[in-house]
């Protein structure tokens, strides 16, 4: 069996009049992130684990923040691209697991939607999709609430057809 694994990781800022939108989700919250696609941290974190496992480069490379096709982009749509990427390569997700780093809001009542929403987006079961919560315990900037952070590992392995 042919397995590769691969890490990603994504911050950024939070700031007014946006949403707050992690794992496809929209999460009540008086900030949003920002960012020139929506700056879903999770769902970026998962698409650099998925472009490294097969040194592919990272989400900067496919989505540019300087090309105004990306302005806004719903990242899930993004995360679908990358995902036909890993499968027109002949490999398949064995599983995702992911850290979302907030001080706020409580995320634990939005992590079973997030799990489905991104299972659903790359045709895996939701047990197949790990995602936690943690606090920075007021250390660094997650930890002061400037931003957000997100870590993703991914196994990826490859289709049989295509050993």
């Amino acid at each position: 069996m042919n397995i590769r694994i691969g890490n990603g990781y994504d911050i950024h800022r939070l700031g007014p009049d946006r949403p707050l939108i992690l794992g496809g989700v929209t999460i009540p919250h008086t900030l949003g992130l920002l960012g020139h696609s929506d700056a879903d941290v999770l769902t970026h974190a998962i698409m650099d684990a998925l472009l490294g496992a097969l040194s592919l480069g990272d989400i900067g490379l496919y989505f540019p923040p300087t090309d105004p096709k990306w302005k806004g982009a719903d990242s899930l749509e993004l995360l679908d691209q990358v995902y036909q990427l890993v499968q027109d390569r002949g490999w398949a997700i064995g599983n995702v697991d992911s850290v979302v780093v907030a001080e706020r809001p409580k995320l634990k009542p939005h992590i079973e939607t997030m799990r489905q929403r991104l299972a659903d987006r790359l045709t895996l079961a939701p047990d197949q999709v790990g995602i936690k919560a943690t606090t920075n315990e007021k250390l660094g900037p997650t930890g002061r609430e400037e931003g957000i952070a997100a870590y993703a590992v991914v196994l990826l392995v490859q289709k049989k057809n295509q050993q």
